[in-house]
């Protein structure tokens, strides 16, 4: 039985996408696609030949939500609504998922600097078999980037778990000429297009 009292679970372990819900007011459990980071992924994120960005996000929300309503049913959990978002960068038709290692991170930087790329933000609601998804794009234009930026930029290594090696709230904020579009799409959930997604869905926000 769907349970109605204004909660839902975030399949994710992005720590800002935990903040941005409770900015609005949502009423959330995390749900863990995996109980441990050692067990192998659920969802297979390489793109597929040819894919593109647009398509691939949308694939892979779906993906996520299905797999997300399983873990739900799996584990006999109370059945509320499922919120699972993908976030990419993209810049000449190509996807930058979170890179490989500090060498690809160096290389997504040096691509993007100096012109303007996209951020491609997916969210997705499931609840039964019933999935919703909305699709924010935002447009980022970064200022000439040098060698040594980059490399004092990934030096702790932090940002190798982000799309295209950086955080709009970090110190990328520095390189950002121009932005049009929603911050907080690029910060990988847009309050915006997730608010009309819940609100659609019958749970209120700011409650």
């Amino acid at each position: 039985m769907i349970h109605i009292d204004n909660r839902i679970y975030l399949a994710s372990r992005s720590l800002r996408r935990r903040e941005l819900l409770k900015q609005i007011g949502v009423n959330y459990k995390i749900l863990l696609m995996r109980e441990t980071l050692s067990r192998p992924v659920d969802v297979d994120e390489t793109p597929l030949p040819n894919e593109s960005p647009t398509d691939y996000v949308y694939r892979i929300v779906h993906t996520k939500a299905e797999e997300g309503w399983d873990r739900l049913m799996q584990r006999s959990l109370p059945l509320f609504p499922v919120l699972v978002a993908d976030t990419v960068v993209t810049i000449d038709g190509c996807i930058f998922g979170k890179p490989s290692s500090l060498p690809h991170a160096e290389e997504m930087l040096s691509t993007l600097s100096g012109r303007t790329h996209q951020v491609l933000t997916a969210i997705a609601i499931i609840i039964e078999e019933n999935i919703q998804v909305r699709l924010s794009t935002t447009s980022v234009r970064f200022r000439e980037i040098s060698q040594q930026e980059i490399r004092a930029c990934l030096a702790d290594g932090k940002l190798l778990d982000m799309a295209g090696a950086y955080a709009i709230q970090g110190v990328a904020a520095a390189f950002i000429v121009e932005i049009s579009g929603s911050y907080s799409g690029v910060m990988g959930l847009p309050l915006f297009e997730t608010s009309q997604l819940l609100e659609e869905s019958g749970i209120k926000i700011f409650s």
